[in-house]
């Protein structure tokens, strides 16, 4: 090889080296800034062991049990004396009794709860405990010890227990949910499918959810896991303060879906003070009968949005009966109180304290109004209820009674059972036509209406009580007819105006079109005199 040819490759060569470290520099160049990118972080979320450490010991197992009848009532087998198989049923039926209706089982459940007090009170839900022969308590070391019931309420499903410890017990105390807010974390600590001490953590994703479980609903929903058994035992914040009680779980299987409900503490807390002074609760009173606000009816008082509780009736011999509250007034706020919507009413009056003077805000004729009323006691309610002052539902008065849960929920569909048949013979017995001779009726927002008489009182079954202008007849398809009004019906009053003739009622129908209202908010009687209210279009 020549010595150009030599140079030649020794340049070739040199080049591919010099390339080939340019290479590998920028190979690791790339693979470095790969590794940068793709490094998983050398800690994970705070941990929360400190927290749940300090908090364990206070959280208890409830073991109960419950003897119940055996639900077959068959006799139980005889066998030969002697046969060689007696023995075996003598073993499987020992203790059963020889007839089914007398043989008894041993039902057994697990729950949670968790200390108050280190002198032994213990917090857990109703359903954990209710009808209960025997309650147990788990302790976190291992200990035992037997609980006795000091009260129970089942409005919020919660039940207060109490044990005789020999030494003071491990406690926690009750923060305040109120401030707590969506997205904050939470801790929740239980017994889940029996596994003692278990914890788990997520956060708050929603607040004052009403799942229909009691007429104080103001649930803390959470994606924290609760399964059964979590029943009872606290959701904590991230301070070790309990702002709930885990009661509930939405799911197809039975296991957590990252959906269950706590009963906040600013509820638990002044139930668990009544149970543990008194045995019971004392709830406040109001004694009158309520109603959503639609948006119709708002529209028809003239609100600027459908907010508040409408008074659709005030119970006899209650806290209010004095008029200070009336039908047809909206309650806006309670003691301070906002009304959002009819369902915080109950809550918020039950909360207060018996004989307490409130300021309660009402819209009465398109203004605000502050009256002050003193409470009564919620289970006073049940001498009104047995002088027939109970709701139409058949429901007792619950401190404010809130529409059954059948009806409609903005209440401008009556519950059937407040149709009054016409009784047989009489003229209207075919379509609930009133007599010929009867006033002339008139028709208004689709309504043939007219004045009440010895005729159609009798013709629709109507009290004596009522007062107003009756309902002869109602014209399909029209807005009243799916206001679900219907003959019988009595129209007491239109805009909070008592209404004595069907001129009366045109009169006033025709004044509010006037004004620009686009509804008609009308108080309707049933025959028997239960009250509603409607908001019929007026277009």
């Amino acid at each position: 090889m020549s010595t150009r040819s030599k140079s030649r490759v020794h340049s070739l060569g040199a080049s591919l080296g010099v390339l080939a470290l340019a290479g590998a520099l920028a190979f690791s160049s790339t693979a470095l800034a790969q590794n940068t990118a793709i490094r998983p972080p050398s800690n994970g979320p705070a941990s929360v062991a400190d927290l749940a450490a300090g908090l364990l010991d206070a959280v208890v197992n409830i073991a109960t049990s419950q003897k119940v009848k055996n639900d077959d009532d068959a006799p139980a087998p005889q066998v030969p004396e002697g046969s060689p198989y007696q023995r075996y049923f003598d073993e499987f039926f020992k203790g059963q009794g020889n007839q089914g209706g007398n043989r008894q089982r041993t039902v057994e459940s697990l729950g949670s709860g968790f200390v108050i007090d280190p002198s032994g009170y213990i917090v857990t839900n109703n359903h954990v405990i209710e009808g209960a022969d025997d309650i147990e308590i788990n302790f976190a070391n291992g200990s035992k010890l037997k609980a006795k019931l000091v009260g129970k309420d089942t409005q919020t499903d919660l039940a207060l227990l109490k044990v005789e410890p020999k030494a003071p017990l491990k406690s926690v105390k009750f923060g305040d949910s109120s401030t707590m807010r969506i997205g904050d974390w939470v801790m929740a600590i239980g017994n889940p499918f029996g596994f003692g001490g278990s914890v788990t953590v997520g956060i708050i994703s929603g607040r004052g959810r009403n799942i229909n479980a009691g007429p104080y609903d103001n649930f803390i929903q959470t994606d924290a896991a609760i399964n059964k058994g979590n029943s009872g035992g606290p959701l904590f914040n991230m301070k070790g303060e309990v702002i709930g009680i885990n009661t509930a779980i939405i799911s197809p299987s039975g296991g957590s879906i990252g959906i269950g409900f706590s009963v906040p503490s600013e509820l638990a807390s002044g139930v668990v003070d009544q149970l543990r002074e008194y045995g019971e609760t004392r709830r406040g009173w109001l004694g009158v009968r309520i109603q959503p606000v639609t948006d119709d009816i708002a529209d028809s008082l003239g609100l600027d949005s459908a907010k508040g509780a409408l008074v659709a009736g005030v119970i006899k011999g209650g806290p209010v009966d004095d008029g200070s509250i009336k039908a047809g007034d909206v309650i806006l706020k309670f003691d301070g109180k906002t009304v959002s919507e009819m369902r915080d009413l109950p809550r918020v009056v039950a909360e207060s304290t018996v004989g307490k003077e409130v300021d309660v805000v009402v819209l009465r004729d398109g203004k605000e109004q502050t009256v002050k009323v003193k409470l009564g006691r919620l289970e006073d309610s049940d001498q009104a209820a047995a002088s027939g002052d109970a709701a139409p539902d058949g429901s007792q008065d619950d401190g404010v009674i809130t529409p059954d849960p059948g009806e409609n929920n903005d209440m401008d569909q009556p519950d059937s059972g407040d149709q009054v048949q016409p009784e047989p013979g009489t003229p209207d017995q075919h379509k609930g036509q009133v007599a010929p001779d009867a006033a002339t009726p008139k028709n208004v927002l689709g309504l043939s209406l007219s004045l009440l008489s010895p005729e159609t009182r009798k013709a629709f079954g109507i009290a004596e009580s009522v007062d107003g202008v009756v309902v002869t007849e109602v014209t399909p398809g029209s807005a009243s007819a799916e206001k679900g009004l219907k003959p019988g019906d009595v129209i007491v009053e239109v805009a909070q105006e008592f209404m004595k003739s069907p001129d009366a009622v045109a009169a006033k129908v025709q004044a509010l079109k006037q004004e620009g209202r686009r509804n008609a908010q009308l108080m309707i009687a049933s025959a028997n005199g239960d009250l509603r209210f409607v908001a019929v279009p007026m277009e």
